[in-house]
């Protein structure tokens, strides 16, 4: 028996946030049923790149149920009422306001359903200046200063995956279930609203309180802002090699190991990460020369014996054929899709099976 075997969660979704969250539910066992609009969620077109259809879509859709309807018609607002009567979450990311004016109000539903618990997405809350405006991952990352922080020195730069939606998604999902523990101990349901804006916000304390503390982060590449030696070197030959020296300890160790001069682990200039970080140039530089004598095999080597965390640089193909990937298989309307299994693994358990990917479905009546 999966966790969420026998919740039932109406979403009105579309995009990443949102759908990432109910997947969530959906993977462990929840039932979700998933209202789309006549023409689909649009994310069902952002690409073609999996076997004809969107990757966005299969990642964040199977094992849902889904219910096409039409919410400006008195039929279509009929079904969902009637889907809502036995839910026990409805999750949603309309635009603020969108729902209350099809007659589906946050504080009647919870009134009338005081076992409901509802979740609400949006860009910047129900209240506040920007409450109104219409907010997307890039948007987000933008306004709330991440694209700032991101990138090479010469310009900022929008983060590779879709982070804002899924941070927002995986809060929403944590919220969720938080709701459900508290439900199952009083029996009331709650009202939840996750910003996206709000989300990112939190997520950059640590670049905030360091701005106003005097030392506002530059973008510096693939660095640490605030740890030294944290970034990319190359060896004499080979591929390049990302290390994180993460505590003074490590720091001896590699100057006993792999940089060949135990007195650099207690040299003033380098004693202690703040000092590291101060002479970050000369840090860097004396890594760099060590590095510059190794072979990447050699260097690997060496780096392991002192103890020392390091990465290769890969890209995507070397994600796809790394040799850590675990993966699934998911039925989709155009056949079989391998893509990277859910993180969370329960040990002891059976592996869990993951429901297919619906297809669109007409109209209903």
């Amino acid at each position: 028996m999966r966790p969420l075997e026998g919740i039932k969660v109406v979403a009105l979704e579309q995009a990443v946030a949102a759908p990432f969250a109910s997947a969530r539910l959906a993977d462990a066992g929840a039932r979700v049923v998933k209202v789309e609009r006549p023409e689909g969620d649009f994310a069902r077109g952002y690409d073609d790149v999996a076997s004809g259809q969107s990757s966005y879509f299969l990642w964040l859709n199977r094992g849902k149920e889904t219910l096409t309807l039409d919410l400006a018609s008195p039929a279509g607002r009929a079904t969902l009422d009637a889907e809502l009567v036995d839910a026990d979450v409805l999750l949603q990311n309309l635009k603020p306001g969108a729902l209350a004016k099809l007659g589906f109000a946050i504080e009647h539903l919870r009134a009338a359903y005081p076992r409901l618990i509802t979740c609400s997405i949006s860009g910047f809350g129900e209240e506040g200046p920007l409450a109104n405006r219409k907010a997307y991952d890039l948007l987000i990352q933008a306004e709330s200063g991440l694209c700032s922080i991101t990138g090479g020195p010469s310009e900022p730069a929008r983060v590779g995956i879709s982070i804002v939606d899924i941070a927002t998604g995986a809060t929403a999902h944590a919220a969720i279930l938080e709701a459900l523990i508290r439900r199952g101990i009083t029996g009331q349901g709650a009202e939840i609203s996750v910003s996206m804006f709000d989300v990112l916000a939190e997520w950059l304390t640590v670049p905030l309180l360091n701005h106003e503390g005097g030392k506002s982060p530059k973008r510096i590449g693939l660095a640490h802002p605030s740890i030294a030696p944290y970034g990319v070197f190359q060896p004499k030959s080979g591929a390049a090699i990302l290390i994180s020296v993460q505590s003074d300890r490590e720091w001896r160790a590699l100057c006993e190991v792999f940089l060949s001069d135990a007195k650099l682990g207690s040299d003033a200039r380098f004693a202690s990460n703040v000092a590291r970080v101060t002479h970050r140039d000369e840090t860097d530089a004396l890594v760099a020369a060590a590095f510059a004598r190794y072979s990447a095999e050699e260097a690997v080597a060496l780096l392991l014996q002192a103890g020392i965390a390091l990465a290769s640089v890969n890209d995507m193909a070397g994600l796809s054929s790394h040799p850590h990937l675990r993966r699934i298989r998911i039925d989709t309307p155009n056949g079989p899709v391998a893509m990277p299994a859910p993180a969370a693994r329960f040990i002891g358990e059976a592996e869990r099976a993951y429901g297919p990917v619906p297809p669109l479905k007409p109209l209903e009546a």
